[in-house]
């Protein structure tokens, strides 16, 4: 014990000047060298007296010292630019955001929608992402929604479409994508409303998004040529459910004319889908929401909408890629790598012709997140707007009636 005190004594006075990283370490030392319980090691090593001289203190009817608190290092001067920033970024965790905050706040100083001093950088370079969502925690906000599914099964056209088996598929490359229609059928699936068609690159997470009326074979087909069209890099595969608004002859012969790889998931296995179905809720269900949109007012507006929404997401949108997945016992333990934007992956990846890098280049600064936001919010609200009009005209026709 008494070798114990006297080892305690000597790390005390490296741990207390120590970073949190370093103090990690020290605290595994202590604990491997003494076999004290880690929590109590960390109280031991944290305080600034011996045991032995607090004792004598409160035998003498002295009162403990109170220290003064710690003074706040992420105060107010640091929370208005990083909300700025967390806004300019639609509000994505912590873990996203930060590694994607030097990119994000050269490009909004640049387009003058922000100014810090080099204090405020410094800190803002420097905090975590459980700082982020903690000081980021009272502004936001949780949806919990609801969607209905309005897949209906192909036709003996399945036979001969082959199941994606991962094994087959590339998919550190870009040009392997999965694609999938989102309905915006609000409570009934009754009638003819607007679709989302999205794509997805399984690689870089780079999206194109369309909205088509119906889920009509042709317009289907029209929705993946035009997205084809924009990508910067060559459509290798399609990988999509078993829908009939997929799996049919126009579709089938179209990827064999471009020599695209078509492939279907299994039945009733949506996860295999997962890419897509991630981008389903966080891109297009995340902007229009789950109302119901059925005329063409409402479809020219969503077009002007997936027009911004589209480079937002590929130039501003950080996310993480799973790179190791272990399970121990009953839990499963995930990795993933630092949060990078689909533009930030598309360039690693080392696919890009010098014209198209060049191209993607000049598109990247023209943007600004801030302005775009502004831009998606209002023809989000005048989108609105249509619903609660088409209401208040039924309310009057059923009054009149």
């Amino acid at each position: 014990m008494k070798q114990r005190i006297a080892l305690t004594k000597v790390v005390r006075r490296r741990y207390q000047k120590a970073g949190k990283k370093e103090k990690t370490k020290i605290l595994s030392e202590m604990v491997a060298n003494c076999g004290y319980n880690r929590s109590y090691a960390r109280r031991i090593l944290g305080s600034l007296k011996t045991k032995r001289k607090i004792d004598q203190r409160r035998r003498n009817g002295k009162q403990r010292r109170r220290y003064s608190p710690r003074e706040r290092k992420y105060d107010a001067s640091v929370f208005y630019p990083l909300r700025t920033l967390w806004l300019a970024a639609d509000g994505i965790c912590g873990q996203r955001l930060q590694p994607f905050i030097p990119e994000l706040l050269a490009v909004l100083e640049k387009k003058k929608e922000i100014k810090v001093n080099k204090t405020v950088r410094r800190k803002l370079l420097s905090v975590g992402s459980a700082t982020i969502d903690r000081m980021l925690s009272g502004v936001k906000r949780q949806y919990k929604l609801k969607g209905r599914a309005t897949t209906k099964p192909g036709t003996l056209l399945r036979s001969t479409i082959p199941i994606r088996i991962f094994s087959d598929w590339n998919e550190q490359k870009p040009g392997f994508m999965e694609t999938d229609l989102v309905a915006f059928c609000g409570e009934s699936v009754k009638g003819d409303y607007i679709n989302g068609f999205d794509l997805t690159d399984i690689a870089t997470g780079w999206v194109c998004l369309e909205a088509i009326f119906g889920k009509a074979q042709t317009r289907v087909h029209q929705a993946v040529n035009n997205a084809r069209e924009r990508l910067p890099f060559t459509l290798l595969g399609l990988d999509s459910d078993n829908g009939t608004e997929f799996i049919n002859w126009l579709l089938k012969r179209y990827c064999d004319e471009k020599q695209i790889t078509f492939t279907r998931i299994r039945p009733y296995r949506k996860n295999d889908n997962c890419f897509v179905e991630q981008k389903n809720y966080t891109v297009l269900r995340r902007f229009l929401g789950y109302g119901r949109y059925d005329t063409q007012e409402q479809l020219e507006i969503i077009r002007e909408i997936l027009k911004l929404v589209e480079p937002y997401v590929n130039f501003f949108q950080p996310s993480m890629k799973l790179t190791q997945k272990e399970r121990v016992g009953a839990k499963t333990k995930k990795k993933h790598d630092a949060a990078k934007t689909p533009y930030r992956r598309l360039l690693n990846s080392g696919i890009l012709t010098g014209e198209k890098e060049k191209e993607l280049s000049e598109i990247y600064e023209n943007l600004n997140p801030l302005e775009m936001k502004r831009k998606i919010n209002k023809l989000t609200e005048k989108l609105n707007k249509t619903i609660v009009t088409k209401i208040h005209d039924l309310t009057n026709i059923g009054s009149v009636t």
